[in-house]
């Protein structure tokens, strides 16, 4: 049976992880908070935090159309490598894992919204990476993903205290999360763990207080797949 969470992508949508409950997932170890789905509940398009307790393992599996991942705390392990709180992960459709943590995690996940082969496998720390500078004074990033052939691309971005960003469109929507901090727009408020996703064409006028990190993805929407 199909289900769906958040699948209007006409709409704006957003969800504070931090004030929902864990539900399991056929690993007994494992832990979710789903913030978009569409599709069958186990196979279909999905947006999720994810929690992993110490010594969770997952079974070995293939990704249909890609998955992405960023390690929020803790550490993530599969057969390929340990990857620490920064990392960033994009593994491309026809790559498989066997996912668990030692000492335990907490990732962001979006699974099957990468479609093609020829995207590239992609490993970051970005606790390494440099800050950029931007058009908009008080705002920095660091660039995640962005690959010649796909409409999608991914950074980090690090918002200074006391700023407000007039007026940012976006022409081919966006997903955000706020991974450390908060901030608010004319719709609400935007704590650590919250989730907001803006149509193609949004525009909204953000503000922060105390400044705040964000995962910010755009051009992704043309991949998902909307709720009938």
């Amino acid at each position: 049976m199909d289900d769906q969470i958040n699948g209007d992508l006409s709409i704006r949508a957003a969800a504070d992880t931090a004030a929902m409950e864990w539900t399991p997932s056929p690993s007994g170890t494992v832990w979710r908070k789903r913030v978009h789905l569409v599709g069958p509940p186990e196979s279909g398009q999905v947006t999720s935090v994810v929690r992993y307790e110490p010594g969770a393992t997952f079974p070995s599996h293939d990704h249909p159309d890609g998955e992405e991942i960023f390690v929020l705390h803790g550490v993530f392990s599969d057969e390929h490598g340990d990857w620490p709180a920064g990392t960033y992960l994009l593994n491309p459709e026809g790559f498989r894992h066997a996912p668990f943590s030692k000492p335990g995690c907490i990732i962001f996940v979006k699974l099957r919204q990468f479609p093609g082969r020829d995207r590239s496998h992609v490993v970051l720390d970005t606790n390494t990476l440099p800050w950029e500078p931007t058009a908009c004074e008080g705002v920095a990033r660091k660039h995640l993903y962005r690959q010649s052939g796909f409409s999608d691309a991914t950074c980090l971005e690090r918002w200074r205290e006391g700023i407000e960003i007039a007026g940012r469109t976006y022409a081919e929507g966006a997903e955000i999360f706020v991974i450390d901090g908060a901030y608010s727009d004319e719709r609400g408020v935007y704590r650590t763990g919250s989730w907001q996703r803006l149509p193609a064409g949004a525009a909204h006028q953000p503000r922060t207080s105390d400044g705040c990190l964000l995962y910010i993805k755009t051009g992704g929407l043309r991949y998902l797949n909307a709720a009938e």
